[in-house]
């Protein structure tokens, strides 16, 4: 890894030990729900947040995370939509094309799914965590998970998109999921 500037605080030590990931109820809602604040200066601070943000999305059996989700209000996703793993710094939607419909959850609303439509492809430019520019072009999963994260840095949950078929996943239904081998919902 490059030098880069260390930061004075540590983001790392803002992530609770016990349950990192904010859950929608109670103090979390209101978490949830504000806008995200955007990385001024990419340290070595927020590459480390960007490698926990991994380990706890990939711990938690999600594709995607984004930093409010752990309780730090600063516009950092991270995710992997069977490309690889990708963090951007301040990502930015520039373009949308087509539509699709998919099935949704949130690893802060545990076992609630939903339909809800998207855009089939998106661009976006960010930066990654060492503060190299990107631009990427979603398709398919990754632009559905490129949407429901940068929601997140925004304020929006996948519940506010108007999802159709609502529903908490039952334990039988997660349980022929896992054994019929069927990728089970998208959690980000």
């Amino acid at each position: 890894m490059s030098e880069m500037p260390r930061a004075a605080g540590k983001l790392t030590d803002l992530i609770r030990k016990d349950d990192p990931i904010v859950k929608y109820e109670g103090e979390g809602a209101a978490i949830l729900k504000q806008i995200s604040k955007p990385v001024l200066k990419i340290t070595e601070d927020v590459a480390e947040l960007a490698e926990q943000m991994q380990i706890i999305m990939r711990a938690a059996n999600g594709v995607g995370l984004a930093a409010p989700q752990l309780g730090i209000l600063q516009r950092i996703i991270v995710y992997d939509a069977g490309d690889g793993f990708h963090a951007l710094i301040n990502p930015k939607i520039l373009q949308r094309k087509g539509t699709q419909v998919g099935v949704e959850g949130c690893l802060s609303i545990p076992g609630l799914q939903g339909d809800v439509e998207r855009a089939a492809e998106v661009v976006v430019k960010a930066q990654d965590q060492f503060g190299k520019p990107v631009r990427i072009r979603g398709e398919g999963l990754a632009a559905r998970v490129l949407q429901h994260e940068i929601d997140h840095l925004d304020g929006i949950l996948f519940i506010d998109r108007n999802p159709q078929n609502l529903h908490y996943v039952t334990a039988d239904e997660a349980e022929a999921e896992e054994k019929s081998g069927i990728a089970p919902q998208t959690r980000e």
